[in-house]
């Protein structure tokens, strides 16, 4: 358990800097192509494709942020009113719950990018196949945060 812990911790802190990093070349990067195109009246064509990109980490790096932190969607409000045996089955129902969905992300993104690794983005000559590869790394923390939740449930640790 104290080995999860403490590898989450790390995964947490990573993908918080990274989802972060992205936050703030989004911010910069929409604000130089508002000025461009209203000031100067030249709209840069690579602002949108980068800024997808960005929009895409942050939202999934975002996501499993959530997770570990149990700020994702809940039923909070009814799952309080439970005794407090009928909670963790709750609670260890809705972790079972997000490691099916991260699977279904894992899966279903990892297909998405080895069928479209080949295509182009247009203008940025990336393959289109790392729009979903940003979603690996993020289910694969869904499913480890959501381990720890589970296994700090069977030991009463739960925060």
């Amino acid at each position: 358990m104290k080995l999860l812990k403490r590898s989450n911790d790390a995964l947490f802190r990573a993908l918080a800097i990274v989802a972060s990093v992205c936050l703030i070349a989004l911010t910069v990067l929409v604000f130089y192509g508002v000025v461009m195109r209203y000031v100067f009246d030249n709209a840069p064509d690579f602002v949108e494709p980068i800024a997808l990109l960005l929009v895409v980490t942050i939202a999934m790096f975002g996501a499993a942020l959530k997770v570990r932190d149990g700020g994702h969607i809940g039923l909070d409000s009814f799952v309080q009113r439970l005794s407090p045996k009928a909670r963790t089955v709750a609670i260890a129902f809705q972790h079972l719950c997000l490691i099916g969905f991260a699977i279904a992300i894992i899966v279903g993104c990892g297909s998405m990018a080895s069928t479209t690794m080949e295509d182009r983005i247009p203008i940025l000559g990336l393959p289109e196949g790392l729009r979903y590869m940003i979603a690996l790394p993020a289910g694969i923390a869904m499913i480890l945060f959501s381990l720890e939740h589970l296994l700090a449930l069977r030991s009463h640790e739960h925060r």
